[in-house]
């Protein structure tokens, strides 16, 4: 077999396997445990593969995750295929981390359902859910997303009825080395903190959230005249030494406490407080599954239930929580999971 059917099979992000590792191979059963993981930890100089996307907070469990869809499966539909009074608009390729819009069109078009075959088997949060479009006026649009570690297309699949059209989009890595972080014990031990698993329950009934979407102008920058100029997006790093492989899931950017933290559009505040790891933390729902957090805040000017707007003042740098100096950490998140900021700025929707 070749490496990329390796890759593919096994949801594996680079080309290291270690010793003790679980591998399937074609026609073989999935390991128990639905991923391709180490018997027992790697280093992390040698540890490139898949971080997970799900929480690792003590007391937290998760499911195995289930099988991938079989090939026919998964199988465009002929070229040329349509629905009846629907057409579908796609990018033409992605990177891991992306967010998109898979763009409906017709006058049938609010009567489809989209879901996201490949997400299926895959480390991400109710992957295939059957999606609804919004919009109006015979223009609809369903967002999609990339999961951190993907590199396998895309494929999706529109429903009308009977009829369903299926295709996929090609995903290329973002190729970025794990950072060795290495902090101190005084700023890392957050990460042993027993109100973790409190923290995690809180963000993840975030990202179940599923409301009608509120916003109507393109998106702007939380730190006015701040570039990103720290930690970049999808960046796998390690925090202490010999410690497991995450993340990079948000942008940071660097800027004096006190700064003023901005909603990055309208919406509601369904999280507002100080937590282990996310310090002082704010979190939107702007609808269509799309929520912003902002972390490590010195102080909050919001609280839960606040309908805020773009450009409003939610709170101001600070270094609380896992950090070792004043920054904003940035996160856009598509039904949970994380998707590069830069493509929300300035636009009113992704690609």
């Amino acid at each position: 077999m070749t490496v990329a059917e390796l890759q593919r099979l096994n949801n594996l992000g680079g080309t290291t396997i270690s010793v003790g590792q679980v591998l399937r191979l074609s026609g073989e059963a999935a390991p128990a445990t639905g991923t391709a993981a180490p018997a027992t930890a790697a280093p992390a100089s040698t540890s490139p593969t898949v971080p997970s996307t799900r929480s690792t907070a003590p007391g937290v469990s998760q499911a195995p995750l289930p099988p991938r869809l079989s090939a026919a499966e998964l199988a465009p539909t002929p070229a040329g295929t349509r629905l009846s009074g629907v057409s579908v608009s796609a990018p033409e390729k992605l990177m891991m981390g992306d967010a998109f819009a898979l763009r409906l069109s017709g006058p049938r078009a609010a009567e489809a359902t989209v879901r996201f075959l490949s997400e299926v088997g895959e480390d991400v949060r109710r992957p295939a859910e059957v999606l609804r479009p919004g919009g109006a006026a015979g223009e609809y649009r369903v967002l999609g997303r990339v999961v951190l570690g993907k590199t396998t297309p895309v494929v999706y699949e529109v429903r009308l009825g009977d009829e369903v059209l299926r295709a996929r989009i090609p995903v290329s890595p973002l190729n970025q080395t794990v950072q060795h972080l290495n902090l101190p014990s005084r700023i890392s031990g957050v990460l042993q903190d027993a109100g973790r698993a409190a923290e995690e329950r809180a963000v993840e009934n975030a990202y179940a959230l599923r409301s009608p979407q509120v916003w109507t102008r393109p998106f702007a920058p939380a730190l006015a005249n701040r570039a990103a100029t720290s930690s970049s997006f999808g960046q796998p790093r390690t925090y202490v030494a010999g410690g497991p492989v995450n993340y990079h899931y948000g942008t940071d950017y660097p800027a004096p406490a006190g700064t003023p933290v901005l909603a990055v559009n309208d919406g509601t505040v369904v999280l507002a407080g100080k937590y282990p790891v996310r310090g002082n933390l704010v979190v939107i729902d702007h609808g269509a599954g799309l929520v912003s957090l902002y972390f490590h805040q010195s102080r909050l000017n919001v609280r839960v239930g606040d309908k805020v707007t773009r450009g409003q003042k939610i709170g101001e740098v600070g270094t609380t929580g896992l950090s070792a100096g004043p920054h904003l950490h940035l996160e856009m998140r598509v039904r949970g999971e994380a998707t590069d900021p830069a493509d929300w700025m300035n636009r009113l929707w992704p690609r």
